[in-house]
Formats: structure tokens, C-alpha cells, sequence
């Protein structure tokens, strides 16, 4: 690389002649219909210009991409094939962080880190179209100069010598250079291979026993696009007859679960009315194994003692009508508890906007009383991926200590608000086992009240495979196409 290439690294980017830097903020501003205002020429091709200002947003502003890209692509008035296109390069160069730096970083013959932010977001884009799409690489590297140039000028020539030095390679011999062999450091080729932090493979590794093997089955159906889940709503709905109106699937095996072949379900009539929602389909398994579980006496108070966004309330809300139940769902997050009123309106529900961990101290909350309560707890997220695909590289292990503290308070807190003979459901949508087994186990031994493990298979449908040895289960998403939700029954004695 010429020494040119310095203009976006670091200190010493040049400035344009309104004094903005190259960049900035100030050298991006483009109309609505991504025409670069000074000089009245396309910056970009719409959908590649919505891919690049959804993850300009994830990366500058901490945003998740599922919830920017739709209003981009609404405001940028991309429908059917070009809304579809957007979508995938930007949970695609989002999913394949990871390995595009190391190749970017290797093309350009200095870290990504010393590339400023906005011509960096554009190579990994560019980067993804060339190792992992059917895009010609003279269109990739054509289309991303061009958005080069609308955003920061003196870096065009730079970003086209580098994809074109990335270009010069396939993905399959990138890797054989840059990945560490498998044979001296099995997790540093899988991280690399697989674009997963190398923190994150040895979780899932562990959680999987240490099977490596199928470790790296499950980084694999990590990084595909999952399909959207349906949760029709008991009675309001039957999931069968639902298939048939949205042109989707029956679940595998959530009673309650319809597959969309593709499309945004958000336009969908059954979730207008009120007949289903989005909902993963282990997120459903999970909540409806808690009304499965046998207790003796009263079963009429239910708990959701962290119920936002709404989702698992809503299904609990709709089983609990059937069943003469009424579920109380707790959210300490008042936007988040909003949320959760409109998922469950017209359901048997009362939403308390308040922390799950005050048990016994709020007149709302009292200790022994509920005959069910679920804490679906905070966690990583490192089981929904898939979804979010950016919180791989968001996520760190300092994150742990302060969550499995707060897991413990909850489940505990759980625990005083249970009676005696009823059920508590313990849920992370994680593998890592510090969220999951140890977290319960510890919960469990300081609560102070006797508590026994209830076997949470036979809570699950009949036939799933891969459910383990219990009492626990922990979903996968490449053993059962559902997020990697955990799930521990405790029985109060």
C-alpha cells in the first residue's frame, strides 16, 4: 500500500475545504434519495447505502440492527428484492465481523482500528459482498468506492486498493492464511473461521462438553440467517390454520409456532388483530414448559418477574385465560413495561412496573403466594446470535459478574415469591454455564427455602432430540433450530 493510505488512519486525516473532517459527520450528509448534496451524483445505490447507515449506527451509536434497519428502509423506500438485499449485507457483515478484519487488516497492511470509522464500515461492507456473496468483485469494489467517496473523499483511493487486494483471494484461501491451525489452536481457528470471539467459542465449547466438533457445527448455524417465528396465541388461534393464511409452516415443535418463509412480518394480519406474535420458537418451549410442570393445590397466580419486552407474557397471558390463571408481569424499565401492556392487552394480565428483587417488600409482590413464576433473567444473549448478530463483538466477559449476580437475586427472589408445591422456571437465552447451571445452583443453595430440581424434559414436546441427562435443558440452534435457551424447573418444597 502507498503511503497515501495514511489519510484515514489515525491522527493524521486531512480536512475538507469546509473544514469537516474526512470522515466526520459533516462529509456524509447525503438527500433522501443518497445523492451526495455538493455534488448531485448517486453516493451509493440505495441498498447498499441503507446496509452502511445500519451499521454506521451499530457501531457508532450501540444500536441493534433489527431495530434501526427497518426505519431505514422505510424512510429509503426499498421494498421486495432491494429491501432484501439491504438486509442481508447488513446482518451479514455484521455476523462476519471478525474474520472481514482480520482479511481487511491483512489487505490493508495495518489494524482496522487505525482506519477511521466511517471508510471502515464501508470496507467490511464491500469486504462481505466479495468473500461471501454472489456479487461480481469489480461491482463490490465499484459500489463501495463510490460510498467511500461520499463519506470521506481522500479515502476512495484507499479503499479501492485494498479490496482490490482483497478481491485477489477467495475466502477459502484468506482463511488457510490467517486462521491459526487447528491442530495447535483448535479455538483460535474456529474464532477466526466462524467470526466468533475466541471467549465466546470457548463457552459454547464448554457447554457442549467440549465437543469441538460439534462447537463448530453450532458457529456455523450461528452465522445463517435464521427464519422469523410465529407464536399464535391460544385460544385466538390455531397455528395450523395460521400457516395456511401466511403462507408459512407449522413449528417442529412448539405447539404454537409458525415458520415464515421470508417477507416482514410485521405487515402480517394475524399480528394486527392480535392472534400471534414474533417469538422465537424455544422462547415459546421455555414458557409454556412452566404451565406443563404438575403442582398440587390452587393454580391460579402466575408471575413473570422480568416480562419485557412482552413476549413470553403474552403466551403465558393467553394460556392462563384458558386456565381460569391470572399472571402478574413485572418489568422494572417503564418504556420496556409499555411494551409489555400493549403485547398482552385484552389478556388476564397486570403489569407492575417495578424491580422483580423487591418480593416480599411490595404489597403487589408478596412472599408464598404464586403458584408459577418464570424469570426469563438478564443475560448475555450469546444463545439469540442469530438475531443479533452485532452483540458478539459487544458483549465481554466483564460483563459476567455483574448479570450472574443480578440472575441470582432474581431466581432467589423467585423463590420467596413461590408457594409451597409450586413451580419456578428458571430461562437464560445463553449456554455460558456461568449463566446457567451455576447460576441456579447458587440461587438455589442461598434462597434459603427447600427447593428440588424438577426433571424438565418430559415439560417439553414428546420426540425432541438432544435434550441432554437433565433436569435441565439447553436448546441449540443447530440441534433444534430454536435460539440456545436454557431452561432449570425448581419445585418449592
Amino acid at each position: 500500500m502507498s503511503e497515501r493510505t495514511g489519510r484515514v488512519g489515525g491522527a493524521d486525516r486531512s480536512r475538507t475545504r469546509d473544514g469537516a473532517d474526512r470522515g466526520g459527520r459533516g462529509a456524509g450528509r447525503r438527500d433522501r434519495d443518497g445523492r451526495s448534496p455538493r455534488s448531485g451524483r448517486p453516493a451509493a445505490d440505495l441498498p447498499r447505502q441503507a446496509a452502511y447507515e445500519a451499521i454506521e449506527a451499530v457501531h457508532r451509536d450501540d444500536a441493534y440492527a433489527n431495530l434501526v434497519l427497518p426505519g431505514i428502509l422505510r424512510d429509503r423506500r426499498l421494498h421486495g428484492r432491494d429491501a432484501a438485499f439491504a438486509t442481508e449485507l447488513t446482518y451479514g457483515t455484521l455476523r462476519v465481523r471478525g474474520t472481514l478484519d482480520a482479511v481487511l487488516t491483512a489487505a490493508a497492511g495495518r489494524d482496522v482500528a487505525r482506519i477511521d470509522p466511517q471508510p471502515r464500515d464501508a470496507l467490511r461492507l464491500g469486504a462481505y459482498q466479495i468473500l461471501y456473496t454472489r456479487v461480481p468483485a469489480h461491482a463490490a469494489v465499484s459500489a463501495t468506492v463510490d460510498l467511500v467517496r461520499s463519506l470521506a473523499p481522500g479515502a476512495a483511493g484507499f479503499a479501492n486498493a485494498v479490496l482490490r487486494e482483497v478481491a485477489g483471494k477467495d475466502l477459502d484461501t484468506w482463511l488457510a492464511e490467517l486462521a491459526p491451525p487447528a491442530e495447535t489452536d483448535p479455538v483460535g481457528h474456529l474464532a477466526v473461521s466462524h467470526s466468533h470471539p475466541e471467549w465466546i467459542v470457548r463457552a459454547f465449547a464448554e457447554a457442549l462438553g467440549g465437543d469441538l466438533g460439534e462447537t463448530g457445527r453450532l458457529l456455523i448455524e450461528d452465522n445463517q440467517r435464521p427464519p422469523v417465528h410465529l407464536c399464535v396465541r391460544p385460544g385466538r388461534a390455531d397455528a395450523v390454520e395460521v400457516a395456511d393464511e401466511v403462507g408459512g409452516a407449522p413449528g417442529a415443535f412448539s405447539p404454537y409456532a409458525v415458520y415464515l418463509p421470508g417477507g416482514a412480518p410485521g405487515e402480517l394480519a394475524v399480528l394486527a388483530d392480535g392472534r400471534a406474535h414474533v417469538q422465537d420458537e424455544g422462547s415459546q418451549l421455555v414458557a409454556a414448559a412452566l404451565t406443563a410442570a404438575e403442582i398440587d393445590g390452587t393454580d391460579e397466580r402466575w408471575l413473570d418477574l422480568c416480562a419485557g419486552p412482552g413476549g413470553k407474557a403474552a403466551l403465558l397471558g393467553a394460556l392462563a385465560a384458558q386456565r381460569g390463571a391470572r399472571l402478574t408481569a413485572v418489568e422494572v424499565a417503564e418504556h420496556r413495561a409499555r411494551l409489555v401492556s400493549q403485547a398482552v392487552r385484552g389478556l388476564p394480565v397486570t403489569v407492575l412496573s417495578t424491580d422483580g428483587r423487591t418480593v416480599g417488600r411490595d404489597r403487589d409482590l408478596p412472599e408464598d403466594s404464586f403458584d408459577r413464576v418464570l424469570v426469563d433473567a438478564p443475560c448475555t444473549g450469546l444463545g439469540s446470535l442469530r438475531r443479533r448478530p452485532e452483540s458478539r463483538w459487544r458483549r465481554q466477559p466483564s460483563d459476567l459478574p455483574a448479570l450472574t449476580r443480578l440472575q441470582r437475586e432474581l431466581l432467589g427472589a423467585a423463590l420467596r415469591a413461590v408457594r409451597p408445591g409450586g413451580v419456578v422456571a428458571y430461562v437464560t437465552c445463553s449456554p455460558h454455564v456461568v449463566e446457567t447451571h451455576v447460576s441456579v445452583t447458587e440461587a438455589a443453595r442461598r434462597s434459603g427455602v427447600p427447593v428440588d430440581f424438577v426433571d424438565a424434559r418430559p415439560l417439553l414436546p414428546a420426540g425432541m432430540p438432544g435434550l441432554g441427562d437433565g433436569p435441565t435443558v439447553q436448546l441449540w440452534p443447530h440441534r433444534h433450530g430454536t435460539d440456545a435457551m436454557f431452561l432449570a424447573v425448581l419445585r418449592r418444597g
